[in-house]
């Protein structure tokens, strides 16, 4: 089933930036919109569990947010392990 559309433009490019790289989002209900998860689900993340963010549904900056969640998949520390490999190559 595919995931409701975010309301914000930016916020929904960066989700779809997420997605691309293999982030899982989910819908939620309440404060938060959702939720995106790590493809990595490894216990060596940056912050010393699973890496899970929630997108929020009317933020007070949409733009600053949608930065947000592109900087937290740009900075998984698995994801950089996997370019740095690449880039070695």
């Amino acid at each position: 089933m595919p995931r409701k559309k975010h309301a914000s433009k930016e916020i929904e490019a960066a989700l779809a930036y997420a997605e691309l790289n293999g982030w899982r989002i989910e819908n939620r209900n309440g404060h938060a919109w959702g939720r995106m998860y790590c493809p990595f689900n490894n216990l060596d993340c940056r912050c010393g569990e699973f890496c899970v963010a929630s997108i929020w549904s009317t933020p007070r900056n949409p733009r600053n947010h949608a930065r947000q969640i592109r900087r937290i998949v740009d900075n998984c520390t698995e994801n950089r392990g996997v370019e740095g490999e690449d880039h070695e190559s």
